[in-house]
């Protein structure tokens, strides 16, 4: 779990510098990212990205979204600093691994030709780049949010996996919506989009007369 692999395939670099230009590289050249930055064995830069994924997003969410955080002891700021350190050290890992677990025993039946476990965790680790952004209160970038970051894990699947995109669609449905529908709220995000065009769907038939309204929620 912790093993750095001195040089990996690619060239990856370490350090708060490789980092940001890793999630800038999987965002804009998610093929190429994949191709050259998954390496065999080299699960700890995975680890690391999703944990300052989930730091930014969480933090994110804390101070600007009223009520988000958790409150201990009277102490709010040292409360969301808890909360965002319990979410990145001890469930972002546990989650990672857990669906990386689920993902592998999919791929096991739908693609037997595949890579190793170790790539499976980095593909979803760094596919979950665009949810960085996701603590933003816009249900409609964190729509967006998600959505990318399930296109990007399965381009991950395909390319990591060497397997063709209908593949990695069936392999990762279930895996994505879990990450992507349940972890980063995607799904959350679309229902308050879908409530919020039927509440205005509703005025405008009112204000043209109509006869029947139909809202949703």
């Amino acid at each position: 779990m912790t093993q750095w692999v001195e040089n990996p395939s690619g060239g990856r670099e370490r350090g708060p510098a490789a980092l940001a230009r890793a999630w800038v590289e999987v965002l804009v050249r998610p093929r190429r990212f994949f191709e050259r930055g998954v390496a065999p064995g080299d699960q700890a830069p995975g680890l690391v990205f999703v944990i300052a994924v989930v730091v930014v997003e969480e933090a994110t969410r804390f101070a600007l979204v009223p009520g988000a955080a958790p409150t201990l002891g009277g102490r709010p700021g040292l409360s969301a600093a808890f909360g965002v350190a319990v979410a990145a050290l001890f469930v972002a890992p546990a989650a990672l691994h857990l669906i990386a677990a689920v993902q592998t025993l999919v791929l096991m039946v739908a693609v037997p030709d595949r890579a190793g476990i170790s790539e499976t965790v980095q593909t979803v680790a760094y596919a979950t780049a665009p949810c960085a952004l996701a603590g933003i209160p816009s249900p409609t970038l964190r729509a967006l949010c998600a959505t990318y970051g399930a296109v990007l894990f399965v381009v991950g699947l395909r390319t990591v996996h060497g397997t063709s995109t209908l593949r990695a669609l069936v392999a990762g449905a279930v895996p994505a919506a879990l990450v992507f529908g349940y972890a980063f709220r995607g799904f959350a995000a679309l229902d308050e989009l879908v409530v919020a065009h039927a509440d205005e769907v509703c005025i405008r038939l009112v204000e043209l007369d109509a006869t029947v309204c139909f809202t949703v929620g």
